[in-house]
């Protein structure tokens, strides 16, 4: 005997509709009706889908650091251009595909996450799916449109800093590195700069419009903490990886997907990033800190900022003090202004009384 379903109650043609209505499901019909494909069946094999061969990236990189270098020897000589409105353009449309890039990802790995455990995504096959893979690939892609903040540095004449130029490409690297290696625990670092630069561009955002903001040094702050997380993951996974390969008979929870250069390079440059980020904020905040301190002395008391150290280090005279030493100065001067007949005795016995007389 069969059993027909029946007619579709309110409740479940409003659930499809709701379903219809997702991030993803938008997302996709979109990508579909550009592509011509589902957004889930992005082929990802070097030479397939553009940017994804060694050559290429490479050759990107390549002209990227040649123009930032020889960009800033050719403004040497040359007027800053301001280039606000543009600014403000690029870190507003930085901030929105962030923001929904991360959304996309939050979509996808939380019911994974609920239903699997956290291994399960980050080592298994639950950070390596159709959806996630496009994502992944998307978000390298962003990475080549981020270094345009370098050339807009340029142009503006701004200072250019290792940590700037260094960790701008050496993001668009490891991004292709970890596609190339499909490593599943890529969704940790990605996800986390993600939300790091939904809140940076969004900072940049509004300092373009002449917003002031307080809370700049907390960028520096929450890109550390991002990097702290990323390592714990990802030397995590790796620890797993390289121990179920070559001593499975020490401690591990299992083996964890990607190949090894993938592995090497996530955990290298992810290290010099959280050490290149400590020692800027070190060299700009906490120094920072030290001279407002000492700035504001110096206004307080209306000396030169540059003496306010050395006071710092003396012991200031008492009023008494300084009473003697001037009746001891007008003593001196006394004898040499008698010659043009001018008397300080009244102001000698005055300043005895400041002092409380001898």
């Amino acid at each position: 005997m069969s059993y027909s379903r029946g007619p579709q109650s309110p409740f479940d043609a409003k659930a499809v509709q709701m379903s219809d209505l997702s991030p993803w499901r938008i997302f996709d019909r979109v990508w579909t009706a550009g592509m011509g494909y589902p957004a889930d069946q992005l082929d990802i094999t070097p030479g397939a889908t553009p940017m994804l061969t060694l050559k290429s990236t490479a050759m990107m990189l390549v002209s990227y650091y040649t123009i930032v270098l020889g960009g800033r020897e050719l403004m040497r000589s040359r007027p800053a251009f301001k280039l606000n409105d543009l600014f403000l353009i690029h870190n507003f449309y930085l901030t929105v595909i962030s923001g929904a890039l991360l959304v996309l990802f939050v979509e996808q790995l939380g019911p994974t996450i609920w239903k699997h455990g956290v291994f399960f995504a980050i080592c298994g096959d639950g950070g390596w799916t159709g959806p996630l893979v496009t994502l992944y690939y998307l978000n390298y892609l962003t990475k080549y449109l981020e270094l345009l903040d370098t050339v807009f540095l340029v142009l503006k004449k701004k200072p250019l800093t290792f940590l700037h130029c260094y960790h701008h490409g050496a993001t668009a690297f490891l991004c292709y590195t970890q596609l190339i290696g499909r490593t599943p625990v890529s969704w940790v670092p990605i996800t986390l700069n993600l939300t790091v630069h939904v809140v940076m561009y969004w900072y940049y955002f509004q300092a373009a419009r002449g917003i002031r903001i307080w809370w700049k040094e907390w960028i520096t702050r929450l890109q550390i903490a991002q990097f702290v997380i990323d390592l714990g993951f990802v030397y995590y996974a790796t620890y797993n990886y390289y121990i179920n390969k070559y001593i499975p008979s020490l401690p591990h929870v299992g083996t964890c997907g990607g190949e090894e250069f993938a592995a090497f390079t996530g955990c290298a440059t992810l290290s010099s990033y959280l050490v290149l980020f400590i020692s800027f904020y070190a060299a700009t905040y906490k120094k920072a800190s030290t001279k407002d301190k000492r700035s504001t002395l110096a206004m307080s008391t209306s000396i030169p900022s540059d003496a306010v150290h050395e006071l710092e280090r003396k012991k200031m005279p008492t009023m008494m003090e300084t009473s003697e030493t001037a009746v001891d100065a007008l003593h001196c001067a006394e004898g040499l202004m008698k010659a043009a007949g001018t008397s300080i005795v009244s102001t000698t016995h005055d300043l005895h009384l400041m002092g409380g007389g001898k």
